[in-house]
């Protein structure tokens, strides 16, 4: 069937092996074109590797092709020679500051020198420097001369104009927060004055409300309101209250009395 010679890639050898056998599973189509896959990708790899080593070459010869960048052009910038001195043009001799008001001894900060350097000259003795101020060298002074003041030129530094801080700030980030007096538990206890409305009574509700105001720099409540409302009569009844409250002892925030809010629940809880 085959001839004398048996060639075991022969495509007709698969037809023995799957005869009867399922041949849609997927080994007999690949067994069919295993040789033209395994071609294929010889030429694919070939073509990358030859792609590959001739890249060098390719891009050379595009580059040759390309115009070249104009290159840089340098400027030659030629210095003028600065103007001859003048000889006639003399140096104004150091001008002497007035003698101090008080007298004044040589006193110089001491400086670390070889011995052979150091000069035999005594330091001046508790005595006069108790009559006279230390400085660079003796000086008589002038008990009728204005006392001089040594500042740099200019009108000085000026004190900016304070700009108040009208800031509200959080309680929570606060230095030195406000405190209610006699402390946060007779601001609780004073809260527990507020009256259950007879409306809420009557219809059996019960509930809670936020309340949020500020202490101003002065202690003062201001800005009393109600974030989360409940109605029948609480939450005026809850503000009637707080905006009655005493003065607080007001925050501070760099030693200064700023602006504070602050946020409160108020439970109304009606007991049967």
């Amino acid at each position: 069937m085959f001839g004398s010679k048996i060639d075991l890639f022969n495509k007709e050898w698969l037809d023995v092996v799957f005869a009867k056998k399922n041949k849609n599973y997927g080994a007999y189509e690949l067994r069919q074109t295993n040789a033209a896959n395994t071609s294929k990708s010889l030429l694919i790899a070939s073509a990358i590797f030859i792609l590959l080593f001739l890249a060098p070459k390719i891009y050379a010869l595009i580059a040759g092709i390309l115009p070249e960048p104009p290159k840089e052009k340098v400027v030659e910038m030629v210095m003028q020679a600065p103007p001859p001195i003048n000889p006639d043009v003399k140096t104004p001799p150091p001008v002497e500051p007035p003698p101090p008001k008080q007298d004044q001894i040589k006193f110089p900060p001491p400086i670390v020198k070889p011995d052979n350097e150091v000069r035999d000259e005594e330091p001046p003795k508790a005595e006069d420097l108790k009559k006279a101020d230390p400085g660079q060298k003796t000086i008589e002074g002038d008990p009728s001369a204005d006392i001089v003041q040594i500042a740099p030129a200019g009108e000085g530094p000026k004190q900016a104009a304070q700009v108040e801080d009208n800031t509200v700030y959080n309680f929570i980030s606060m230095e030195n927060p406000p405190s209610y007096p006699g402390g946060i538990q007779k601001f609780y206890d004073y809260l527990g004055t507020i009256k259950y409305p007879a409306m809420a009574t009557e219809a059996g509700i019960s509930g809670t409300l936020y309340l949020s105001f500020t202490i101003e720099k002065d202690g003062s409540v201001t800005d009393a309101k109600v974030d989360r409302k409940v109605g029948y009569g609480m939450d005026e009844e809850a503000l009637k209250v707080l905006r009655a409250s005493k003065r607080w002892n007001p925050g501070m925030q760099n030693g200064k009395p700023v602006r504070v809010k602050y946020n409160i629940p108020i439970k109304f809880n009606l007991q049967q």
